[in-house]
């Protein structure tokens, strides 16, 4: 089956990019690190500015935005998840299925990602706020600000959100707050 990307230089792009059977690969922060070397490294040669992220255990969510001249995000994708699983701790490789093991597959990340062109300004700002809002969407925080692996510190700091924006019902009343 062939897959039809968009290729717009200077584009913005959401991504979701998903571990290979949604395995928690990204819960640690030595994990954590060694993604944030690999998005450094691929910048280095092929730049593009981050908008927005988000890294769960399982996945990650992103907002790019290309060189005016180049429209090639397949390829920083494809540099960025090898250079990951050249580096990732050792509990990244493992995978239950023996038959890929075999076959010398590391098993790491979904062989595909979601992309979704960024059409204007109320779609950039939706995707945004759904990047952000994804930890306490899952239970893994009571709010935005309390989730490590994300953009939304910078937002807070650019006064776009509140420190408080995307609170759960008991981070607002009080309890437990972080």
């Amino acid at each position: 089956m062939h897959y039809r990307r968009a290729i717009v230089p200077g584009g913005t792009f959401f991504f979701t990019l998903v571990t290979d059977r949604r395995r928690p690969i990204l819960a640690s922060a030595e994990a954590v690190d060694v993604l944030r070397n690999a998005f450094r490294s691929v910048r280095q040669s092929r730049p593009f500015e981050i908008d927005a992220i988000v890294v769960m255990p399982d996945h990650l969510h992103c907002i790019w935005t290309l060189p005016p001249d180049d429209g090639d995000f397949s390829t920083r994708w494809r540099l960025i998840k090898s250079v990951f699983t050249k580096h990732c701790p050792d509990e990244c490789r493992r995978t239950p299925d023996a038959a890929r093991l075999k076959k010398g597959e590391q098993a790491v990340w979904q062989h595909r990602y979601w992309e979704h062109q960024i059409r204007d300004e109320a779609d950039f700002a939706r995707h945004v706020d759904y990047i952000h809002y994804n930890p306490v969407k899952h239970g893994l925080a009571r709010s935005p600000a309390a989730w490590p692996y994300s953009s939304f510190g910078r937002y807070v700091k650019a006064g776009v959100y509140a420190p408080d924006w995307g609170c759960d019902l008991m981070c607002l009343e009080g309890v437990g707050r972080e």
